[in-house]
Formats: C-alpha cells, sequence, structure tokens
C-alpha cells in the first residue's frame, strides 16, 4: 500500500520526537532492557534440543497460518525499512480500538515502551510500584534511574490491591498493573484500576500491561485511555498471537503522554515481518477465541489432574499459572530439567511457588508425568544448579515466616 499523506504526518509527528531526545532520554536507551526471557533463561543454560519449555510463557502454536504466509511474503523486500508498514498498523489498530492514531505506537514487542514509560515517570523523587509476586521487568528500570521500588502483596483473591498501593506510596510516579497478573495469571478488576486511576497521586500514571488478556474473560481498561485518563495500556503481540519471536507490541496513551513514552526511544524502525503478520493476525477472527478455547481446555485438564493428585495451585485465567513445590522450589525445577522438562521461576516472596507455562497437550502430560516423579521422590535435583535471579539464602513465604531457600 502507498503511503498516504496521513502515514508521513504520522512518521514526521515520531521523528520530531526522536530529534527532541533530551540527555536523559539518551541515558535511559543505555538502559538494559529486562525482558520475559530474559529472566526465564537467567537460570538455564545449555537445555536439551528437545527439552519441553514450559518457562517464558511462549504459545507453543507460533502464529497463525496468515501471519506466516505474510511474513514470508515479505521476506524479498527485507532491503528496505518499509515503515510505511508501521503507520498502516498503527491505523488499524486505532480503528480498532476507537482511538485517534497519536495514541497508538507500535514497537518491537512491549518490553520497550513498558521501560520507557518507567524510566519517563519515575525518578529518585517518584517511586514504582508494582504487586508481589509481580512481573519484574520494570523493577530493573526504577533500580536503574533510581527510584524507589515499592512491592505490594496480592490481595487474597490473588488480585493486585490498589487501596494498598496507594497507601504505600504517596509520592509514585507509576503504578504497574499488569492483568491477567504474571505470574499468578489472576485478574485485577476494571473496577478496582478505575479507583486506582481516579485515586492516584497527580502527575503519576497507571501503567496497564495487558499482555495476557486475550485469554482471559478481563474487560480491558481501553476505555479509560479512550476518556483521556492518566493510563498507559500495553498490548502485545507474543502470547495469543504467537509471535514472541516476531517481536511486535503496542502501547495505547494520550498524545501528551506518549510524547513522554517516546522521549526515551524515539523513532522505531520495525521489523517488516512482524508488522504484516501482526496485520494479518488481526485480520483472523477466529484467531483469538480458538486459541482461547485450546488454551483454557488444556489448563483447565492440567488443574484436574493436580487436583486428582493432591497439588495446589494458584487458579489462573491466562497461559501460566503457579504451583506449589511443597518446599524449596530451586530443587523442583532442578530435578524436572533432568528430564528435560524446563520450568521456572522463582519469585523470593513465594519461595515454594514456580511458575508453570501452558503448553501443548502433549507437552502438558509430560509435565505431568515429570511432576509426579519429582514429587514421589524418584527424581532429584543435580548439585551445583545455577541460582535463579535476584535467589537470597533466606526469604519470607506468604504467611511472611523466615524460610531457608
Amino acid at each position: 500500500m502507498a503511503p498516504s499523506d496521513n502515514d508521513f504526518r504520522i512518521r514526521s509527528t515520531s521523528r520530531r520526537s526522536f530529534l527532541s531526545l533530551s540527555a536523559a532520554a539518551s541515558a535511559a536507551l543505555a538502559l538494559r532492557i529486562v525482558t520475559e526471557p530474559m529472566l526465564a533463561r537467567a537460570r538455564v543454560h545449555n537445555a536439551p534440543k528437545d527439552a519441553i519449555r514450559i518457562d517464558a510463557n511462549e504459545n507453543p502454536l507460533g502464529p497463525c497460518a496468515a501471519a506466516r504466509e505474510a511474513a514470508a511474503a515479505i521476506v524479498p523486500q527485507g532491503g528496505r525499512y518499509s515503515d510505511w508498514l508501521t503507520d498502516d498498523l498503527v491505523k488499524t489498530l486505532a480503528d480498532m480500538e476507537g482511538l485517534k492514531v497519536e495514541q497508538v505506537r507500535v514497537y518491537a514487542g512491549s518490553s520497550e515502551p513498558l521501560h520507557h514509560t518507567v524510566a519517563a515517570f519515575t525518578s529518585a523523587q517518584r517511586s514504582y510500584v508494582t504487586a508481589d509476586p509481580g512481573y519484574e521487568a520494570g523493577i530493573f528500570t526504577a533500580q536503574a534511574i533510581g527510584a524507589k521500588v515499592v512491592k505490594v502483596p496480592l490481595t487474597k483473591s490473588y488480585a493486585h490491591d490498589v487501596k494498598a498501593m496507594l497507601a504505600a506510596a504517596p509520592d509514585a510516579g507509576v503504578f504497574y498493573v499488569c492483568s491477567p497478573n504474571n505470574p499468578t495469571g489472576t485478574l485485577t478488576s476494571h473496577s478496582d484500576i478505575e479507583y486506582l486511576v481516579e485515586n492516584k497521586p497527580k502527575g503519576s500514571v497507571v501503567l496497564v500491561d495487558e499482555a495476557y488478556i486475550h485469554f482471559s474473560d478481563a474487560v480491558s481498561v481501553m476505555d479509560l485511555v479512550r476518556a483521556g485518563k492518566d493510563v498507559v495500556l500495553l498490548r502485545t503481540f507474543s502470547k495469543i498471537y504467537g509471535m514472541a519471536g516476531l517481536r511486535c507490541g503496542a502501547v495505547f496513551a494520550r498524545p501528551d503522554l506518549m510524547e513522554k513514552i517516546e522521549n526515551y526511544g524515539g523513532w522505531n524502525f520495525m521489523p517488516i515481518t512482524a508488522l504484516v503478520a501482526a496485520s494479518a493476525s488481526l485480520k483472523d477472527t477466529q484467531l483469538v477465541p480458538e486459541r482461547k478455547r485450546i488454551n483454557a481446555t488444556i489448563r483447565s485438564q492440567v488443574f484436574a489432574w493436580l487436583d486428582r493428585n493432591g497439588y495446589s495451585y494458584v487458579p489462573s485465567e491466562s497461559n501460566c499459572f503457579m504451583l506449589d513445590t511443597k518446599g524449596p522450589a530451586k530443587a523442583a525445577i532442578d530435578a524436572m530439567a533432568k528430564q528435560k522438562v524446563i520450568i521456572g521461576r522463582i519469585w523470593p516472596v513465594w519461595p515454594t511457588y514456580t511458575r508453570i507455562t501452558v503448553g501443548t497437550a502433549s507437552e502438558m502430560e509430560q509435565f505431568q508425568t515429570a511432576w509426579q516423579k519429582v514429587m514421589t521422590g524418584a527424581v532429584t535435583a543435580s548439585v551445583g544448579a545455577i541460582p535463579s535471579w535476584g535467589e537470597l539464602p533466606r526469604r519470607r513465604n506468604r504467611d511472611g515466616a523466615v524460610v531457608r531457600a
């Protein structure tokens, strides 16, 4: 498709943002952007190629047929940036969500806008507030720029405790809410997020990560973006769309918020394969409901097996869940790895739980066989395993008691 006048206007706006990068923005570009695969693979080295990997919340189905065909067809044009494809995808997403193009930007995944948002709105004077356990990536950016990190335990129903988050950080710059939550796969209601938005400190933003929303029946907070609230919303094609390796994501926000975010990232030249694959995926109206059904079916089968065998877990509405290892989780993870089933990782606040990604039916059958062996003592951990990120000799369990890992 030939670029239109409107396309050129979109690109010109973005390039002006790129050219206006401040010294602070340039420094932010040097930050190490932590991603899900970095966290998942931090303790797994040289795993066998035939291992079952259910540790990084990937979608084993991969891109849909239309996305694969579109990506293959565009490869001959790989010698050019073809940045008008970015504008095409921006316009498509804006039209789908009832937004203006100025409220939408696409990135190579959702990790970059997550980190740029944290860099733009937190500082030594403005804290970063997150759930515990929760997705850790933004914590690394906050720490790198000297912002205080405030971790707030989940509620008894495993939702973000928005009132406690507000009380814990009256100086907050960013409140991060991942719903469904990573790692628990549990939801925080729209009404709770709206309460957080309406009662947060002036000048702060609520960063809502909806990477996993398509797996659930959760109500999106896209309406808050349409209403012009202080909300930055993240989406990704890595999860239900199966494009983790192709890298495509999007951020939705009010134009003035978007400008601050872009000051830390500038203009993004996207992989053209990702752009056309994402556009093709959006046109497949059956993709999301069908994959949601497949994931829910396999997940429920795994939960039924865990129930029958007396294993505890956190009920999830996503493609991952937290499983009770009945002891230090590291030993169970290492023992599973000996059977070529890679699971993990550990969140320090819950040292006897590990996260499991929902794989294919066959993969989950192999997981069940391996798990039964580990729990019955038929397989034990190897010596000298690599420790997980942030692991400490002592931790507190969910009841607050100090335990040794």
